[in-house]
């Protein structure tokens, strides 16, 4: 049984490690007045700091949860060890070597399991960067690096090493320093083969990870040979030091930076963050085998304090994958009250690619804010709709105008809903705007959870509230009231009716000049059974061949009714159908106006040169058209 530590190398632990210096490795502090430090509490989510600390007194005590205690406490807390593992972790960190008693002092047995693990990888750690430097295997190895721009010294500062190809090397030397087959397996350092314990990394390379506090917990390993059947960066399994949901590679050499410049770098790979910290960004970090999550934020949070001019910049590959990564990292967004950033390199160029063609200047430029993450979202949003139509407008909306309203700051999420509209090609800025700010308030009300499903508003574009979708299917009658849907239903009368009065040039009008669903389903079918020239020459035939074409019985009644109603003049003469005739080609030509000024705005300031001016000269065009439909009436079609 493991004896007890003595009393007074407990006491002698405490006065060597000064509180503040050890939370701080966790967590950003600031001065809190009277001689404390205050931060964001590690043991439950708070927004404003009621973690204190009083170096003076040796103790913590956070005012939201109520949890305090001195150093040694704040160690098993934070990392869930016993009290004997805090204090040797803690005894280990200030050179103090412990006394045990009932049976003395056995650094072999009487050790805390995680601290045992922590020192099979600590040593582990040094005997594959020895490896790295001195074995005439790790040419490879060496060769790799040197490939990437990386030299001898770059592999020392970040601790590299390399793992042999044979079977046991590792477990075999391990084995000689103490540690037990179950304490190797336990360690994710070995792994069951078929006559006991083997190496678990085999001919790769390895980046030693680090938790916050410095200590080896797990390794990355990167695939070298062909014959290697593995994958090509195989980890550390989950341990009882390693859980990769919880790991940031380089946390341990970016901690003290991120919080003194309030800024982190997100980038996806070890060979990125040592680009980075080489070229001078030494606030880079990247996950370890996983998706950014809310445990990587929770730590950056401590870091960051929930500063809000702080920042968080992602550098995610300019890849299918590395775009997909970026949106997932905005998923988290609102858990910052840091401002998020993507900033993608030319070419879609990893930093480490950067790094070894265009310098270190290019990777310190590259992690400076770019693009705010929620303007990245939009515009993989909007990219995938057509925005030439007012539905694909309509639904592009649908899908941004929740993302805008999650920003945080109520200014800037105003002036995001003015650039929406303007992405989008909406005119009306004000819609866009109280859209959004609809969304925002339903989120509020709601919790942070967004409008309720029975509160969202489909297809809401302003377009589109004077003209319903000619994609929705046939529906009920009209409202007639609309000045829109009753001139095309004249028309549509006409055409069946006496086709005589407004041939040939009906025939002309596109389906899409008719906004009314069951219109534009009617005007199909008549382009069908000929068009209204053929009911010039065939009076008797032509309904029946326009019902013939009707897709279904909902148009089929609607040709018929549109074949008995009366027209709305007494006197229908070719004047009256000439009138109806222009004013419905006069209000397609308006809708095109509306569409081609929406593409200028989305084009304006960063589109095409010749693509801008062929929309300016086809707006020309419109704007002439309209003016000789104003002019000289049917005589212009």
């Amino acid at each position: 049984m493991a004896g007890r530590i003595n009393d007074e190398d407990v006491k002698a632990v405490r006065d060597a490690v000064p509180i503040d210096a050890v939370v701080s490795e966790y967590l950003q502090l600031r001065n809190a007045g009277g001689g404390n430090l205050k931060g964001l509490c590690p043991f439950h989510d708070e927004k404003s700091p009621s973690f204190q600390v009083s170096p003076s007194k040796g103790f913590f005590h956070c005012f939201g949860c109520q949890e305090g205690g001195d150093t040694i406490t704040f160690v098993m807390k934070i990392d869930h060890l016993t009290f004997s593992e805090a204090v040797e972790r803690l005894a280990g960190q200030a050179g103090i070597t412990l006394r045990y008693e009932e049976g003395g002092y056995n650094p072999t047995h009487q050790r805390g399991e995680r601290i045992r693990l922590v020192e099979a990888h600590k040593i582990a750690a040094e005997w594959y960067a020895e490896q790295l430097a001195t074995g005439p295997e790790a040419e490879t190895g060496r060769a790799f690096l040197a490939e990437r721009g990386f030299d001898q010294a770059a592999a020392q500062h970040f601790g590299v090493g390399y793992s042999p190809q044979g079977w046991d090397h590792l477990t075999r030397f391990l084995r000689g320093k103490g540690f037990s087959d179950k304490e190797l397996l336990l360690s994710g350092l070995s792994q069951e083969g078929r006559r006991g314990p083997i190496d678990r990394f085999r001919g790769r390379l390895m980046w030693p990870i680090r938790d916050i506090g410095g200590d080896v917990v797990g390794f990355g390993a990167r695939k070298l040979y062909e014959a290697d059947n593995g994958p090509k960066y195989l980890n550390t399994p989950e341990t009882a030091i390693y859980k990769k949901s919880q790991m940031l590679y380089g946390i341990d050499l970016a901690k003290k930076d991120i919080a003194k410049a309030s800024r982190a770098v997100v980038v996806e790979g070890y060979t990125d963050v040592m680009a980075c910290h080489l070229a001078g960004v030494t606030t880079a970090i990247a996950t370890c085998g996983t998706a950014f999550g809310g445990d990587h934020i929770k730590i950056l949070r401590r870091l960051l304090m929930d500063n809000g001019s702080a920042r968080v910049i992602f550098t995610f590959d300019g890849d299918a994958a590395g775009q997909k990564a970026a949106l997932r990292a905005f998923e988290d967004d609102q858990k910052f009250a840091a401002e998020t950033y993507i900033a993608i390199a030319p070419d879609g160029m990893d930093p480490c690619d950067l790094r070894l063609a265009k310098g270190d200047d290019a990777v310190a430029d590259l992690a400076e804010p770019r693009t705010p993450l929620f303007e990245f979202a939009l515009r993989q949003i909007v990219s995938r709709y057509d925005l030439d139509t007012p539905a694909g407008r309509a639904s592009a909306l649908d899908e941004a105008a929740p993302v805008v309203a999650r920003i945080k700051n109520s200014g800037a999420q105003h002036e995001v809903a003015v650039q929406l509209a303007g992405m989008l090609g909406i005119l009306d800025t004000q819609f866009v705007v109280k859209r959004v700010a609809q969304l925002a308030r339903w989120a509020r009300d709601r919790g942070g959870k967004g409008p309720a499903p029975d509160q969202r508003q489909r297809g809401t574009a302003p377009q589109q509230q004077a003209a319903p979708a000619r994609a929705a299917a046939p529906g009920p009658a009209l409202n007639l009231r609309n000045p829109v849907f009753a001139t095309e239903r004249e028309l549509l009368k006409l055409a069946l009716q006496r086709p005589d009065l407004v041939s040939p040039a009906f025939d002309a009008y596109g389906v899409d000049e008719f906004t009314a669903p069951p219109y534009a389903a009617v005007r199909e079918a008549i382009l069908e059974a000929g068009g209204a020239e053929f009911g010039v020459q065939d009076p008797q035939d032509y309904l029946v061949r326009v019902r013939e074409a009707a897709p279904d019985d909902a148009v089929r009644a609607t040709v018929t009714e549109l074949a008995v109603e009366a027209i709305m003049r007494r006197a229908v003469d070719e004047m009256y159908a000439g009138e109806v005739l222009v004013r419905v080609r006069r209000r397609a030509v308006e809708r095109r106006v509306h569409d081609v000024n929406g593409r200028l705005a989305r084009l304006s300031g960063h589109g095409d040169p010749a693509e801008l001016t062929a929309v300016q000269n086809e707006l020309w065009v419109l704007q002439q058209y309209d003016q000789t439909l104003r002019t000289h009436g049917a005589a212009a079609l």
